[in-house]
């Protein structure tokens, strides 16, 4: 697992500034992507992938254990969309889909 202090550390280093400088654009960068979330915007980092809103609409469901019928309410989540060149880069295959 990758952390945000990591993520900080190695831009810090890469790009020669205090660890508390790249802290503060990491946090920087992940907040923009909250904040566009919250307000239902989709954010499109080239190269990297997409964040966007899903909306699921309320449904009936069962309880498990009583299997009583339920109401499972509306609800909101983040999802992410890798660009192809990070799928590609996951499934071991370069631009012409074959492997290298």
């Amino acid at each position: 697992m990758t952390t945000a202090n990591e993520i900080a550390d190695k831009i810090a280093d890469e790009y020669s500034m205090t660890k508390a400088q790249a802290k503060a654009i990491v946090d920087g960068v992940f907040k923009a992507i909250g904040d566009a979330a919250v307000s239902g915007a989709e954010t499109s980092l080239a190269g990297f992938g997409k964040f966007k809103v899903k909306e699921s609409p309320a449904r009936e469901g069962r309880n498990p254990g009583t299997g009583a019928t339920i109401t499972i309410a509306a609800s909101r989540k983040l999802t992410f969309t890798p660009a192809k060149a990070i799928k590609d880069a996951l499934n071991g295959t370069n631009a012409a889909g074959t492997a290298p």
